[in-house]
C-alpha cells in the first residue's frame, strides 16, 4: 500500500487518532516561531492540527501528500495567511531559500526517506532559517527490539518506528541543533530545534 493510498483512508480517523495526545508539544513547539513575518513551511500539513495555534503575521504554505489531509486542513486556516499545496516532502516544489522556518510535525518517521526530507528542507530554507521538529525517534545505538521488529508492518501502513534522528542530521550538514528536548512517551518523542547555516 503506498503512503498516499493509506492516508487517504487514513484522513478520516486521523484527528481522533493523534490530537488530544499531541496538542501540548505542538503548541509548545510552535511558541518558537519568530516575531518578525516571514514564510513558514508547513511540511506534512496533514488535516492542520498545528493550523489553530498558528499565529497571524506569517505566510504559511501547508504541504501534503494528500488531497484528502489538505480538504480537512483548509477549515482550520480561516485565521491564517494560508496556502495549501499537494506535494512529496521528499520532493519538495519550492525554490532554494524560500522560507524562513520549516515545521515538520510527525512528518520525519512518516516518510520513506527522512534524510531526502530533511535534506530538502535544509534546500528550501534560508540562512539563518529555522526547523521546528515534533516527532518519534530511536537514539543512537538503542536496541528497541520490538519497534524494530514492529517496524516493517506499521511502516507499510502509517509510520516508521525505526528512524534515527541523529543519522538524518548527519546526512543534513546544512542544518545544526539549536535545542533538542523530550515530549512524549518517556523520550521516544522529541521537540528539536534546527538552524540553517
Amino acid at each position: 500500500m503506498s503512503l498516499q493510498h493509506s492516508y487517504t483512508l487514513i484522513a478520516p480517523f486521523y484527528d481522533a487518532a493523534i490530537s488530544w495526545a499531541t496538542q501540548a508539544v505542538r503548541k509548545h513547539s510552535l511558541s518558537a516561531l519568530p516575531q518578525a513575518p516571514g514564510r513558514v513551511l508547513l511540511a506534512g500539513v496533514g488535516t492542520g492540527l498545528d493550523l489553530p495555534y498558528l499565529p497571524a503575521r506569517h505566510h504559511y504554505v501547508g504541504l501534503d501528500l494528500t488531497h484528502a489531509m489538505l480538504r480537512r486542513a483548509v477549515p482550520r486556516a480561516g485565521h491564517i495567511d494560508f496556502a495549501p499545496v499537494q506535494g512529496d516532502a521528499q520532493k519538495l516544489p519550492f525554490t532554494a531559500n524560500s522560507f524562513d522556518v520549516a515545521v515538520l510535525h510527525l512528518i520525519l518517521a512518516v516518510v520513506p526517506d527522512p534524510a531526502a526530507c530533511l535534506g530538502e528542507i535544509a534546500r528550501v530554507l534560508r540562512p539563518g532559517g529555522q526547523a521546528l521538529v515534533f516527532d518519534k525517534f530511536l537514539r543512537h545505538g538503542q536496541p528497541a527490539l520490538l519497534r524494530r521488529l514492529a517496524n516493517p508492518l506499521v511502516g507499510r501502513i502509517a509510520t516508521r518506528l525505526d528512524v534515527v534522528f541523529e543519522s538524518l542530521l548527519a546526512a543534513t550538514p546544512g542544518l545544526q541543533v539549536e535545542h533538542d528536548q523530550p515530549a512524549l512517551a518517556g523520550g521516544w518523542f522529541r521537540m528539536i530545534r534546527l538552524r540553517r547555516v
